[in-house]
């Protein structure tokens, strides 16, 4: 990536970051802004080892889905990456479904790169990371970064610890041998405990499982139930998370429809709306 596309990307982080409710450095609550800014967020369970998140167009919607199993800051990163697609390069696709490899550093995709500096950009600016070490970690040039240093910067800026090490590794705060160091400290330590010695959001390194969907989900899910794509079964929960009965959409519902055997579970709806 040259040097006038990244400073492209971090204009555009930075209007964004404009628009949302920080605290002394980081952004308060990301989703609480992406909804505000009327994108359809999902947020669900899918399981470890599943897609992170994706992002498409529907219709005149934008749709944002991010999977709730994953560690708190990884699913904030993961969002952070699908606004990158949406303002970057949404406009000349229909969508984008993301993984571990592609919200990593591993990945080899230009576009995917490009997603993943905007969320870095947006979530750590370069500004505001070295305002962080001027006012908080004054001394940390004489005596050295710790763990515990990290777990601080991670809790003001809502982010992962590896996260943290690497942004702080590309803006050239540490180098590779102090990432290792840190990175071998963490793992002696443990991310949980280190939150909580130093008063932080220890939540950030659990798995939320929440439940989140735009009521529009419920349209989708009528839609799909009246042309066969999905069961009685799975309508019923995707009511009762907006605590509806069938009674309560009667007359949406096609009135001689046969019910389907084949049973066709939520997670598949969800993953569904990429199609």
């Amino acid at each position: 990536m040259d040097y006038n596309r990244k400073k492209e990307i971090r204009i555009k982080a930075d209007d964004f970051r404009r628009s949302c409710k920080v605290s002394n450095y980081g952004i308060i609550d990301l989703f609480h802004e992406c909804e505000r800014l009327r994108y359809k967020l999902i947020r669900y369970p899918l399981g470890e080892g599943q897609d992170l998140g994706f992002a498409l167009k529907r219709d005149n919607d934008i749709v944002i889905f991010t999977n709730t199993s994953s560690r708190l800051s990884r699913e904030i990163f993961t969002l952070a990456h699908e606004l990158g697609h949406v303002i970057l390069h949404l406009d000349n696709a229909a969508s984008f479904i993301d993984n571990s490899v592609t919200t990593s550093g591993r990945t080899t995709d230009s576009i995917e790169q490009e997603a993943n500096y905007f969320a870095a950009s947006l979530l750590m600016p370069d500004d505001e990371v070295r305002k962080f070490f001027d006012l908080e970690l004054e001394d940390y040039k004489k005596n050295g970064l710790s763990a515990m240093d990290i777990a601080r910067l991670m809790s003001e800026f809502n982010v992962s610890f590896d996260m943290a090490l690497n942004r702080l590794e590309n803006l050239g705060i540490i180098d590779f041998n102090q990432h290792q160091l840190l990175d071998n400290e963490k793992n002696e330590k443990r991310v949980g405990n280190l939150l909580r010695s130093v008063g932080g959001n220890a939540k950030l390194n659990e798995a939320s499982n929440a439940i989140d969907l735009p009521y529009e989900f419920i349209e989708y899910a009528i839609y799909n139930y009246n042309h066969y794509a999905i069961p009685q079964e799975t309508l019923l929960r995707v009511l009762a998370y907006y605590e509806l009965t069938m009674d309560d959409i009667s007359d949406r519902l096609v009135s001689d429809k046969v019910e389907d055997d084949e049973d066709i579970d939520l997670d598949e709806l969800i993953g569904g709306l990429d199609d």
